[in-house]
């Protein structure tokens, strides 16, 4: 018997690497699938008590997001911002494990639920897998949601990514669960019933596929809107030196000679873009070009100190408008409750506050919507953007010092919200990826990671609304509602059509 329960809590903590391995960067549904059958195996009767399944999967969880998120060891050193040696390593393991332990709680949480719902049941499993999906959409609205299920199948799967331009990302988490709890069903099925349960799950995937594929084709087609040629520049200027004078000074060298360089180039540019926090607070252009500039940077409203997307019109030194992040970095950027005590938090650049939670950023030449850093895992912003005339994405970031791993995950986002609003991307980052993504999630061109380049990209505008830009999560939303009806329905007949015997 003991060996039993150490054998079940081995399994779960291997199941949760597994999960960790197969998101991006790797992005493999393929991989996640045996993952998540053994997360489904461990809501059933097998399991044992409802703490059993509780702790179970949340080591599920815990090890999943240990794995996926394990680029937040890369903040050590923190002497730049004066944390003393000896406290760096402790602060980062510490907020490393915290947020696994937060993932832990909610995958526990959730496989204890669906275990006293009866995970065999299809309805239970309908229901279950809508509200992992909305739950993640709701995360991702919160400070510490980064990347879920709905990520998964990109890069290595974008046809099943199409799937975002009907329901977002929840809805792609849900596909992964329900594809997942029908290659259970058919491990657990006496052989006349096991190829019964295969062939649905197969047919479920082939679907999603040919749905994905044939929305992906819509987004392809040529836009009727106008193109735009801007010059990116990516100073790989580390995060640890960006504000010393030697930096700030190469770096306004570098943006003269791009306005110069856009200003006189054959076809003409739409103007220039910079990463998140290029330019300081109260930093003025280097000087006047006729092109538009589109730069990070810093700001005062009021006494509060916001990171903004700066807007510099043609001719101008000094932004004429701005959109401002609003989704900030707890500690690393905004600290609860600043106003009873003046700590500036684990910021380089002092306590941010978060501006208005609006992503669209009204220009002449056409609406953009906006991400900043992580604002990119909120689609459902973006989507709101996009329904409000946004006509393509600018996702701006500083993901220095981070390693390669994050910047893939930040690609892979950016692929999928292409695919969710049809919008092309193009992202901006100050080690990289800066990128363009078009509408049907391709990563058509990247300037090369961690080093100093610059590229000319060409966005197409896009007006068309995807169903996701129209609906959002209506449709989840419906479907679980559905769900939970029927799970009623079926509690109340329990020898019903929803009974599955094994």
């Amino acid at each position: 018997m003991g060996n039993d329960r150490r054998t079940g809590w081995v399994i779960a903590g291997a199941a949760g690497l597994l999960a960790g391995v197969a998101l991006p960067p790797v992005g493999w549904p393929w991989l996640l699938w045996p993952a998540l059958i053994v997360l489904w195996s461990l809501t059933g009767s097998r399991a044992g008590t409802v703490p059993s399944r509780f702790w179970r999967g949340g080591l599920w969880g815990l090890a999943a997001v240990l794995v996926s998120h394990r680029w937040l060891l890369w903040l050590h050193p923190l002497d730049w911002i004066g944390v003393p040696g000896p406290l760096s390593l402790p602060i980062c393991l510490a907020l490393w494990l915290a947020i696994g332990l937060a993932a832990g709680l909610l995958v526990g949480a959730w496989t204890a639920l669906v275990g006293r719902l009866d995970a065999g049941r299809p309805s239970t499993a309908l229901l279950a897998a809508t509200l992992w999906g909305l739950a993640e959409v709701l995360l991702a609205r919160g400070p510490l949601f980064w990347l879920g299920l709905g990520a998964a199948a990109l890069p290595g799967d974008r046809a099943m990514a199409g799937l975002a331009a009907l329901g977002g990302a929840g809805l792609l988490a849900a596909l992964q669960l329900l594809i997942s709890w029908g290659l259970w069903r058919a491990l657990l099925a006496v052989p006349p019933r096991r190829s019964r349960w295969l062939l649905i799950t197969l047919l479920l995937v082939a679907a999603c596929h040919l749905a994905g594929v044939t929305l992906l084709g819509q987004a392809a087609a040529p836009p009727a809107g106008r193109a735009e040629r801007w010059l990116v520049l990516q100073p790989a200027i580390p995060t640890r030196q960006k504000f010393e004078a030697d930096q700030q000074r190469r770096l306004l060298q570098r943006l003269a000679l791009a306005q110069r360089r856009a200003a006189t180039a054959e076809p003409p540019l739409q103007g220039v873009l910079l990463p998140e926090g290029s330019l300081a607070l109260g930093q003025l252009l280097p000087e006047a070009a006729p092109v538009e500039v589109l730069s990070g940077g810093f700001r005062r409203e009021g006494v509060e100190l916001r990171s903004s997307l700066l807007r510099f019109e043609p001719g101008q030194r000094e932004p004429g408008s701005w959109i401002d992040k609003h989704r900030v970095v707890p500690l690393g950027e905004w600290v609860p409750l600043a106003d009873l005590w003046r700590w500036s938090g684990l910021s380089a650049v002092g306590g941010v506050e978060p501006g208005p939670a609006s992503r669209l950023l009204s220009r002449p030449g056409g609406d953009v919507g906006v991400a900043i850093c992580y604002e990119l895992s909120d689609g459902a912003a973006l989507a709101a953007a996009t329904r409000q005339g946004a006509r393509w994405l600018l996702a701006s970031a500083n993901l220095d010092p981070y390693p390669e791993q994050l910047q893939g995950q930040f690609a892979a986002l950016a692929q999928l919200r292409s695919i969710e609003t049809g919008r092309w991307l193009v992202s901006s980052a100050n080690t990289g990826p800066s990128l363009l993504v078009d509408a049907a999630g391709r990563v058509l061109e990247q300037l090369p990671a961690g080093r100093p380049a610059s590229g000319l990209l060409t966005v197409q505008q896009r007006a068309q609304l995807t169903p996701y830009d129209r609906w959002g999560e209506a449709p989840l939303i419906v479907l679980a509602l559905l769900a939970a009806a029927w799970r009623w329905i079926a509690a109340a007949a329990p020898d019903g059509a929803d009974a599955v015997s094994r």
